[in-house]
């Protein structure tokens, strides 16, 4: 059973990224910022890998008369997305499946939070485009996901460094080492000016490191 389809662990999703992710609640801080930078008070913005919920909630907590439309391919993290906003459900429209069921827009703004890292190289950047074409011009895409550099022995020791953060962080340490072999074997992850290039290559300007911490990275770039 695939992770975001196994009740047991979508229900403990929440507990994951502050554990995981250095600096969690600073980065989604800083994303609020980077959008609101160019996004009007009564933005529209799109929420790509929207499951679960998490800056759905920090995003509508601080911008009161900012929409949105979340995007996810599981329909389990997506029930959690609802529970997670409660009453704040109201301004969100969640959409079961890819960006390409995502409304056609224009949208204020975007982001795409540790989701790029599950999708093969090949499809990335025509997931890219697909944000770039539901974008205003001038409008601001963030996204933050695994990206390191991947010549030899740098894949193994980032990932050994991202399972002793979540160690050092309270996880157990049996548990932080299954998830850096399970992501070992099936992330598609690629080294820092990749992930750089294909946002360029997708159709954005003015592309932006703001963000990193050990395993991750995160760009603002603009449609």
């Amino acid at each position: 059973m695939e992770p975001f389809s196994d009740p047991q662990a979508v229900a403990r999703y929440a507990e994951g990224p502050p554990r995981q992710v250095p600096g969690f609640a600073d980065l989604q801080r800083m994303v609020l910022l980077l959008l609101a930078e160019r996004a009007p008070d009564d933005a529209r913005v799109l929420v790509l890998g929207a499951g679960g919920g998490l800056e759905l909630k920090a995003f509508a907590e601080a911008r009161p008369s900012w929409r949105f439309d979340g995007v996810d391919p599981s329909a389990e993290m997506l029930d959690l997305a609802r529970r997670t906003l409660g009453p704040l459900a109201a301004r969100a429209i969640l959409h079961h499946g890819l960006i390409d069921t995502a409304p056609a827009g224009p949208f204020d703004a975007a982001t795409c939070l540790l989701t790029l890292h599950f999708v093969a190289r090949e499809e990335r950047l025509g997931t890219l485009r697909e944000l770039r074409g539901r974008l205003r011009p001038g409008a601001p895409l963030v996204v933050a996901h695994f990206s390191f550099p991947q010549g030899e022995g740098e894949r193994d020791l980032w990932l050994s460094r991202y399972a002793a953060f979540a160690a050092a962080s309270g996880i157990e340490p049996s548990q932080a080492e299954k998830a850096r072999a399970t992501i070992a074997a099936r992330l598609p992850i690629l080294a820092p000016e990749e992930d750089e290039q294909l946002l360029r290559d997708a159709g954005f300007g003015t592309v932006s490191l703001f963000y990193a911490g050990f395993a991750f990275r995160g760009w603002v770039a603009y449609a």
